[in-house]
């Protein structure tokens, strides 16, 4: 791995440019991912989330260490952004999320995920009778909205990893069907396209979308809940 001018390992980072908004993605940690105005300001709020990340993933992996500055970051890769960007969620995969994945890549994306649930639930529970700062103009939604809107979502990733799960399942019960649609999609067991030509998502991409908003949505109740 590259090393930054202060000789500790640099961050590889893809970036996602639309016209008004840029997201910055550490390709090796799935869930780091935040925008700003434009390139630089992506970058510097990606090294501003890096203490929150580094608590949701709380030792449970080894190798993640705080970089110092926006110098300790390396694009690897910048993509164009699409609707999804400009709307306000990342949306185009890196390249690099299209590689096969080993059962070691699948460990770790499975840690990571379980991470992400474990930080998602923290501030969920953290948050039960608390208000919720609303926005400038009133808007945002309340805790019980963020919890469906996130499940919804989730319902809907696994769909586009080609899995499936029951209409009534439950909240660890479509987790556990997301990580097996990961393997399986990893093994070849369910097909790159759906039934209607749609392309589906690879594992990589699937566990950094799905981390992504589980932690976009956890951090956003953190700072809008009031004492």
């Amino acid at each position: 791995m590259p090393l930054t001018s202060q000789g500790m390992a640099s961050v590889r980072v893809a970036l996602e440019i639309g016209r008004k908004r840029t997201f910055a993605t550490a390709l090796e940690w799935p869930g780091w991912c935040r925008s700003g105005a434009n390139e630089e300001g992506a970058i510097e709020a990606l090294l501003a989330y890096a203490p929150r990340y580094a608590v949701v993933l709380h030792g449970n992996l080894r190798g993640f260490t705080r970089p110092r500055s926006a110098s300790s970051f390396q694009v690897a890769e910048r993509i164009r952004g699409n609707a999804s960007t400009e709307f306000g969620a990342p949306g185009t995969p890196p390249k690099e999320d299209s590689r096969p994945a080993s059962a070691g890549d699948l460990t770790r994306l499975e840690q990571i995920l379980r991470a992400c649930w474990a930080a998602f639930d923290r501030a969920l529970a953290a948050a039960e009778g608390v208000e919720l700062r609303k926005g400038p103009r009133g808007g945002g939604r309340d805790l019980n909205r963020i919890r469906a809107h996130v499940f919804e979502s989730e319902s809907a990733y696994l769909g586009l990893l080609g899995g499936k799960v029951a209409p009534a399942a439950t909240h660890d019960e479509m987790r556990e069907a997301f990580i097996e649609a990961l393997v399986a999609r990893a093994a070849g067991e369910l097909p790159d396209t759906g039934p209607r030509g749609g392309t589906r998502w690879s594992p990589r991409y699937a566990a950094r979308r799905a981390a992504w908003h589980l932690l976009d949505h956890a951090w956003e109740i953190e700072d809008r809940a009031i004492p």
